[in-house]
């Protein structure tokens, strides 16, 4: 029978974003119905891109090591090693690495196809909390990732 697959997570390629490394496994595998991320975060870094929802997407959230505080509109989670934390659709979330070590994280999605997020963030430009737009710059070798305010148009963020 043909169609499974078995990757090594250490060997796939970064993928651009704010934390220190994101592995794209369900891209490595062609995996349809889920996305699955390992993510790796220096302490203070995002997980992934900022304050946002999906609207008809669920997370969920397991840490490998270190520890995750996830901001809601209602409270923080601590989630350290061990743990897992669950995002329905719809429910604004922000999650950061803290202590002092790396914190290591698998991200999984369901349904993949409806993964757009909606990001909202105060704009440090014009101060208003408006969205973001995103545009993604590719290079001979590179591929970078620029935020930018809804509102005023000033970048907000660059990642590679």
């Amino acid at each position: 029978m043909t169609g499974y697959r078995k990757v090594a997570i250490d060997d796939l390629p970064n993928t651009p974003n704010p934390t220190r490394e994101k592995k794209e496994v369900d891209e490595a595998v062609g995996a349809t119905a889920f996305s699955f991320n390992v993510f790796r975060a220096d302490p203070g870094e995002q997980i992934p891109w900022g304050y946002h929802k999906h609207p008809d997407h669920e997370e969920l959230f397991y840490v490998l090591a270190g520890e995750l505080v996830v901001e809601t509109p209602d409270e923080e989670y601590h989630v350290a090693a061990g743990e897992a934390f669950f995002v329905p659709p719809e429910h604004w979330n922000r999650a950061r690495a803290v202590g002092d070590s790396v914190a290591e994280v698998v991200a999984v999605g369901a349904p993949k196809d409806s993964d757009a997020a909606v990001i909202e963030e105060e704009c440090p430009a014009c101060g208003e909390v408006t969205g973001r737009d995103y545009e993604k710059r590719e290079g001979d070798d590179t591929v970078e990732y620029v935020l930018s305010c809804d509102a005023c148009g000033a970048e907000t963020s660059r990642f590679d």
